[in-house]
Order: structure tokens, then sequence, then C-alpha cells
């Protein structure tokens, strides 16, 4: 029997994998006290990484994993959170946790780090910081055949509040109060504006809309997390679209009148929104941008686009001729130490 075949919660799992504090182990061994500093005040942060797999290639691929890690970095320094591995280990350490799972589907990648003593009070400093990492399989997030949105009342925490370029876990009690909203009123997902009352982002996806041939999107001044798949339909929409995107300030009425809008995000993936506020969004279906830059994503995620093979990270060995095998200037993992660096700041 298939190890994804079970419903069982993760950790229950003694036939799956987990990544804690420099081990790899059981996932039902894994242990977190109650009294864990993050779970009562969220000082943590996070990333989603996907995982693609090619059945005709027999291939896993990670996508933009370097990149993901880069930013782990960052939101860990902004978290005064120390990690013991560059970016570049945490890569290879991903590429072993998988293989132990032997996954050989469409994943999602969670690593998260921490504050772990267990005391009472709100600080960051003088804290042990402790990481950890779980993957398991994931199909769509939300729906990529058309959302239905409403633009939430619970305002986006400004940055000087929560750092918005910084994936905190507690942030994400902002998001679960809009996306709530949104369920229970009756629609998939919710948009969130500024305190000023500008267009920011998703509950967990930043946002496009399509306006007068051009892709618009908010700056990172509209406390956005500047997102990989942002980035990445951007970089699609220029070079295989030949589309530029303008970042800037989207007033709420503009969402009304757009062409089209999606959201991008690692579990949303590019998702079309085809309603906003009981307005159909151009002609209240899927558009051909968004149609097409969906074509492009699963093109260059599942390794058949060539000229992005700089993007994927693979799993496995290569088994089949023309199997994309670039991981982005660093190598797969073979039976990988899970050492800690020299360089202990957080410092990418």
């Amino acid at each position: 029997m298939s190890k994804t075949s079970s419903n069982a919660p993760l950790s229950q799992r003694a036939d799956m994998t987990i990544f804690l504090n420099g081990e790899f182990i059981p996932a039902d061994q894994a242990r977190v006290g109650v009294a864990t500093h993050a779970i009562s005040y969220g000082t943590g942060c996070f990333e989603g990484i996907r995982a693609y797999y090619n059945a005709e290639a027999d291939q896993l691929y990670i996508f933009r994993a370097l990149e993901h890690f880069e930013r782990l970095h960052r939101s860990c320094k902004i978290m005064n959170i120390r990690l013991p591995w560059t970016a570049e280990e945490l890569v290879d350490l991903t590429v072993e946790l998988i293989r132990r799972n032997g996954l050989r589907e469409d994943c999602y990648i969670r690593p998260f780090a921490y504050k772990s003593d267990e005391i009472i009070g709100v600080k960051l400093n003088g804290l042990r910081d402790d990481y950890t990492m779980f993957v398991v399989p994931m199909g769509e997030y939300v729906s990529t055949s058309g959302l239905r949105c409403m633009v939430s009342s619970w305002r986006r925490v400004d940055d000087n509040m929560i750092p918005a370029r910084a994936k905190i876990s507690g942030a994400y009690v902002n998001s679960a109060f809009a996306k709530s909203e949104a369920l229970m009123s009756g629609f998939d997902e919710a948009i969130m504006l500024t305190q000023e009352g500008h267009v920011s982002e998703g509950s967990a996806e930043n946002i496009f809309m399509v306006t007068g041939g051009e892709l618009v999107t908010p700056p990172p001044s509209e406390n956005i997390l500047q997102g990989i798949t942002r980035d990445t339909v951007m970089q699609l929409a220029r070079r295989e679209m030949e589309m530029l995107t303008r970042e800037r300030v989207i007033d709420r009425t503009e969402l009304y009148t757009a062409d089209e809008i999606f959201l991008t995000g690692t579990g949303a993936q590019i998702a079309p929104v085809v309603e906003v506020d009981h307005r159909p969004i151009g002609s209240g279906v899927v558009g051909q941008v968004g149609s097409t830059l969906q074509r492009l994503y699963r093109e260059v995620t599942h390794g058949l686009r060539e000229e992005y093979a700089s993007w994927l990270t693979p799993v496995y060995p290569a088994r089949t001729a023309g199997v994309l095998n670039s991981n982005n200037g660093h190598h797969a993992a073979n039976d990988v130490k899970p050492k800690r660096s020299k360089q202990t700041a957080a410092t990418k």
C-alpha cells in the first residue's frame, strides 16, 4: 500500500519521515511541548514550497526551492531567528526528506523555524531557535477554474505592525479572519485592502488584474508578501507573452471593471477570479491571459520547458532520456548528512 493512501494525521504516521532539529525521524515520534513559545505567541516563520511530479519522466521537481529558502532566511532575520543551515543546504535537506518518504506525486513542503523555549512572556530575544520540515501530498489549494471573491471587511496588517514581507506564522490569524468571513458568506476567497483602502492581496495569495492590455499588481509598499509565484508570473508574462507588469496602487472599484483578475501563490498556483462582490469579472469566465499563464506555469513546473530548468530541483536520479536535471547551481542530495553550517547567523 502506498504511503500516501492513509488518511491518518501526519503526527500518527510511523511510515512518514520528517526533519526536526537536525534529525530525520518518524513523523509519529516528533514532539513539541504544549508551552512552546511559537504556539503561544506565533513567533515563527515558514515557507510553502511545491514539488510537481512528471509521470512520463518519473521525476519530481521542486519549484524554485533556493528562492524559497533565501526568503526564509530573510524572514528569520526579521524575526531574530538564527538558522544553522545555508539556503543551499536546506535545499539538499529537502531533497533527502522527499526521497526518504518515497513520494511520487505532487506534494507540498513546509519548513518552519520557530522560538522553542517553553516560557511565558512575549519577546524575541534570548530564546532558543529550532527548525522542522515536513512534506505531504497536495493537489489544489483553491479552485483554479474560477473563484468567486469578496472584498473583506478585515484590513491587511501593516508592515509596522507585523512585517508583511516575512512569512510570520502569527500574522496568518489576519488571513484566517478574512478567509473565514469569505467562506461563511458564500464566497471562495477574500481580497484584502490596506488601512488606506487600497488593494493588497488575497488571504494567502498575491493578486493581478488585466486592464488596458497590461498586467497590474500592487507594489511591495501595499503590505504584500513578495511572492515567488508572483515573480514567476511577471517573468512568464514578459518572456512568453510580451506583456509587461505595472506595479501600482489599485483602488477597490478598479477590480469591478478589470478585464481579468487572478490570484497567485505556491498553494493557489494561478487561480483566476470570475466574480468580485457579486460582480462578474470580464465575461464572467476564465480569461485568455489567465488560461495562458496557467498552461505555461504547468509546463514549467513539470519540467516540460527546458529553458526554465534552472527553476527546478529534481529529486530522483534521472531515469529517462531528456529529463531535466538542472538544479539552480546546486546538486540534489545523496545520503545527505544534516550537518549544521559554520555560518549560524541568518544573513541571507
